[in-house]
């Protein structure tokens, strides 16, 4: 690829956002109705390419369970405010209510409760008891501490999720988590990032990870760029993750791992961008969070809002536009891709005569000026 000079000793290459490329129609078209967009990860499969990322704004054990009778799988933060107090409801309520800059500093207090094994265990059996796949998020700061906690609770799939996961995390400070060796000892599969280059998606999926996640997630929610100075496009960032799965498949002798993408997905148009440049599924976010049942009650946040050293996140307002199921399936009342998530990737499949999300990835892309 064609680098671009920034300056006498520093060279970059170009990168593509969702906003850059646009999805390209083909000579035949089909009915919406005719289309799957049915996704099967290990052995589970679901019948939406659509995750809920695991922020308190958007999952409850109640939404993660009417997800998964939706068709898609609802992850719990299992440091969330779930996992840390018996009935956070009131708390979510204070949460909403929060004003200018002394948001950020009742959180952290809120947050400095500390999670409890017990509660973990509650929220997990309450989800497996509803009869849906049950996925829980730890970080991977966290993952060794209560990873026990969550087998012995029944996860079905486990998702270790931070703004970078690398696999070969250095430290003189403690002992970094081994996930080669963890997921190894691990009886369900488990799904690890973020991750934006070829090279570090390369090493997670070499760690026996069933999927990796890429970007940073929360987008919406996200001052990284503005605290760190890191950022990724997501178009890019897919497709190059996308081609270090093609190389890790003919490098293992045929395991496939499943690019999920996780961040920029405002809007429907953007979970169809996402699988046209390589992705089987999307983590979801802020869609959610304009849900009228979303824990958050319009606002959306995530774990890095209430960071206690180095905050990186901010609480969003979101306008709510209808139910969760409105959300997914619609009617739509709104013109900006807010609504009818589901309706309008089948109706963007038809369009381009497509009937499988995996043929889909193969679909024409161009960059817009």
């Amino acid at each position: 690829m064609t680098e671009i000079q920034i300056g006498q000793a520093k060279r970059a290459r170009r990168a593509y956002s969702f906003d850059d490329i646009a999805i390209v129609p083909s000579r035949r078209t089909r009915d919406p109705e005719e289309v799957s967009t049915a996704w099967q990860i290990d052995a589970y499969r679901f019948e939406l390419p659509i995750m809920a990322a695991p922020m308190d704004s958007v999952m409850s054990p109640a939404t993660a369970i009417a997800l998964g009778r939706h068709g898609g799988l609802g992850v719990l933060n299992l440091e969330g405010l779930w996992t840390r107090y018996a009935d956070p409801t009131d708390l979510l309520a204070e949460v909403a209510e929060l004003q200018g800059v002394d948001a950020t500093a009742r959180m952290q207090e809120i947050y400095a409760e500390p999670i409890k094994a017990e509660l973990i265990a509650e929220r997990l059996r309450e989800m497996r008891e509803a009869g849906v796949t049950v996925a829980g998020s730890l970080s991977p700061q966290r993952t060794k501490e209560f990873a026990k906690a969550v087998v012995d609770a029944g996860v079905d799939m486990f998702v270790i999720r931070g703004t970078t996961v690398s696999a070969e995390h250095v430290s003189s400070q403690a002992e970094p988590l081994n996930l080669k060796e963890f997921i190894y000892e691990l009886d369900v599969p488990v799904i690890v990032g973020g991750c934006a280059t070829h090279q570090a998606a390369l090493h997670l999926m070499r760690t026996g990870a069933a999927g990796v996640l890429v970007g940073f997630g929360g987008g919406a929610a996200h001052t990284t760029r503005t605290v760190l100075g890191v950022a990724v496009p997501m178009a890019s960032a897919v497709a190059d993750v996308a081609a270090a799965r093609r190389d890790y498949l003919d490098e293992s002798g045929g395991r496939y791992v499943h690019v999920i993408a996780d961040g920029s997905i405002g809007k429907s148009g953007d979970i169809s961008k996402a699988i046209a440049c390589g992705a089987d599924a999307v983590m979801v976010g802020s869609p959610f969070a304009r849900a009228t049942d979303a824990p958050g009650r319009g606002f959306h946040w995530g774990a890095e809002a209430h960071h206690a050293e180095l905050p990186r996140g901010q609480r969003v307002r979101f306008e709510q536009v209808g139910t969760l199921e409105e959300v997914l399936f619609g009617p739509s009342r709104v013109a900006d891709g807010t609504m009818n998530l589901v309706g309008a990737l089948r109706r963007s499949m038809a369009t381009t005569g497509y009937t499988e999300v995996k043929e889909f990835q193969r679909v024409e892309v161009v960059l817009q000026a």
